[in-house]
């Protein structure tokens, strides 16, 4: 079988029967598995996570995507993490037997048809039409309360869709790329400065660790902050690497780690990193992994 993930983020992460409402439309359609599912209150936003055959992969999407829009009102929205809408994102990754040119088609035709519904669409990364549109932190500059000026400039007219702003949907960002890492650290410490210095630090954009995007949030719900991260090339700089310089970026301001978290599915090479890095096995394998083997057998 052909693999074609997707893992679209959307505005929403604490009504659990809008959440489950949502999930449903992937659920209908049969030749698609819904993987999981990963909500956050403080972020109030919830990924998931799909695989199946491109063509059903993409009509899931748009069904997913619709009720979505159904049911969110982004003017009702706050919450910790930046966004655009209420389908704030929808990234299509390529898992097996399906080539980069394939998912930039799919993301493009998923845009195409969510535009003509009358969703202002971005394309980003693999499926960006302009240079300037590759990264999602430019596109979202602004976020969702930006955007009315935003679609009033030339230079940021859709690539699909009406230029015109929708206050209950927001726009939306489509594309095509790698697999990433959602990666969180929390910190045990109110100072939400404290966390956007320790970010700014990881970041690369900033002189930080190459491929890893990072932004400081507050957990109101928790009573911690954290350093909030996308680790765009996991095989460059892992997990290992930048939990590591954040823990000492936070003894040295006095500061105990929290706990980590990983948002979503993440491949097995990224635990294959864990493993070669904090275990100094630089020789270790999956294939090492029992149940991995079994299931190559099978």
């Amino acid at each position: 079988m052909r693999l074609l993930e997707c893992v679209p983020n959307i505005s929403e992460g604490r009504d659990p029967d809008k959440i489950a409402s949502i999930a449903g439309e992937i659920r209908k359609h049969k030749e698609v598995r819904l993987l999981d599912i990963s909500s956050d209150r403080d972020h109030h936003r919830s990924v998931f996570t799909f695989v199946g055959e491109p063509e059903e992969v993409k009509e899931a999407a748009l069904s997913f995507a619709l009720k979505a829009i159904d049911l969110i009102d982004m003017r009702e929205h706050k919450g910790e993490h930046p966004r655009l809408g209420a389908v704030d994102v929808v990234p299509f990754v390529p898992i097996h037997g399906v080539e980069m040119e394939e998912a930039v088609g799919i993301a493009r035709e998923f845009g195409k048809e969510l535009g003509k519904r009358g969703i202002p669409i971005f394309f980003y990364e693999e499926a960006a039409l302009r240079t300037e549109r590759r990264e999602l932190p430019a596109i979202r500059k602004g976020e969702y309360e930006g955007l009315p000026e935003k679609l009033k400039d030339p230079e940021w007219k859709p690539d699909e869709g009406p230029a015109e702003f929708s206050p209950k949907s927001g726009a939306t960002v489509a594309g095509a790329r790698f697999p990433l890492v959602a990666y969180n650290v929390n910190l045990k410490s109110k100072d939400i400065t404290l966390a956007k210095e320790i970010a700014k630090k990881v970041r690369f954009k900033d002189g930080g660790f190459p491929h890893v995007r990072a932004m400081g949030v507050g957990l109101k719900e928790k009573g911690m902050v954290q350093v909030s991260m996308n680790l765009t090339n996991f095989r460059v700089s892992n997990i290992p690497k930048v939990y590591e310089f954040i823990r000492e970026e936070a003894i040295r301001r006095g500061i105990e780690i929290g706990g980590s978290e990983i948002v979503g599915l993440v491949p097995l090479a990224v635990l294959e990193g864990v493993v070669q890095d904090y275990l100094k096995c630089p020789e270790f394998s999956t294939h090492q992994v029992i149940e991995q083997r079994i299931l190559e057998f099978e």
